[in-house]
């Protein structure tokens, strides 16, 4: 059953709340477009199964608004992003194809 004869929307919204693990880092990438990077860190509720305690989760900015706002964060700023999971497709220095899951903030 598909998600629309179940009556289901498709939805892709992730919203992060956590510690900056340093600050945004500005990249071109060889097409000229511009991104900021940078981490999140997001703490786990405790579990037997897992000594993992956190989560550092990749995010991206590919828009001016957002890219301002986060040009200004600092190490350890308690920060709140809301954006869509993506897997972006890209060649290294070095050559190969990589892929990398990462959060577009909005």
């Amino acid at each position: 059953m598909s998600t629309k004869e179940a009556g289901l929307d498709e939805v892709n919204e992730v919203t992060l709340v956590g510690r900056l693990s340093q600050p945004a880092e500005e990249q071109v990438l060889p097409s000229g477009s511009e991104l900021w990077k940078f981490r999140v860190i997001v703490g786990r509720p405790p579990s037997a199964a897992s000594r993992v305690t956190v989560d550092a989760l990749d995010c991206v900015v590919w828009t001016k608004r957002p890219a301002r706002a986060v040009a200004g964060w600092r190490t350890g700023d308690l920060v709140e992003v809301k954006g869509s999971l993506r897997r972006r497709f890209f060649s290294p220095a070095g050559g190969g194809r990589v892929s990398r899951c990462e959060v577009e903030v909005a």
